[in-house]
């Protein structure tokens, strides 16, 4: 199986914790963000949404961690331990409801940003780059923000604007 990872991505350490746990073996694919390899025309083939991690198993390709974890563990674990109904019923109650916060912090967000190029008007302030960092791991974990119309052009342009993105990025991967 090909797995294409970044080094001290939350996401993708899930995976290889997973896939170490049922004993399989991932041919690791570092992908260097930074030198945009997540969006060349091979790359966009496997996983359109050009996000970390990705895995291929016999040439299916699957992305986002918690979807590539739970199809590990439900096709090749031996045992109940990782894919018990039970556990599996309560992570999944969970993670909705997480997700249904995520999206209506960031819906609340894109309305704040109606008419506005920053959080608080015109200008670069603060929250910007408190929001820039928290949006930045969502992006990681592929969070997909374009439902967000007005916060998906405030993140395209904070991401290149900002002082430090660049280190923001980094401290993300």
């Amino acid at each position: 199986m090909d797995f294409y990872d970044t080094a001290g991505s939350a996401p993708c350490r899930s995976v290889i914790m997973t896939a170490k746990a049922l004993g399989l073996n991932l041919n690791k694919k570092p992908m260097n963000l930074m030198a945009g390899e997540h969006m060349k025309p091979e790359y966009l083939k496997l996983n359109p949404q050009h996000t970390i991690p990705t895995l291929v198993d016999n040439g299916f390709p699957l992305w986002e961690s918690r979807a590539i974890m739970v199809y590990l563990a439900e096709k090749y674990g031996k045992d109940d331990t990782l894919k018990c109904p039970k556990r599996k019923a309560v992570i999944n109650q969970c993670d909705p409801e997480l997700y249904k916060k995520i999206e209506s912090a960031f819906d609340l967000l894109n309305t704040f940003l109606e008419g506005h190029k920053y959080v608080a008007g015109d200008a670069l302030t603060l929250p910007d780059l408190s929001i820039l960092a928290t949006a930045s791991t969502f992006e990681v974990a592929g969070f997909d923000f374009s439902k967000y119309a007005n916060m998906a052009k405030w993140h395209a342009n904070v991401k290149k604007s900002a002082p430090g993105a660049d280190e923001n990025w980094e401290g993300c991967l």
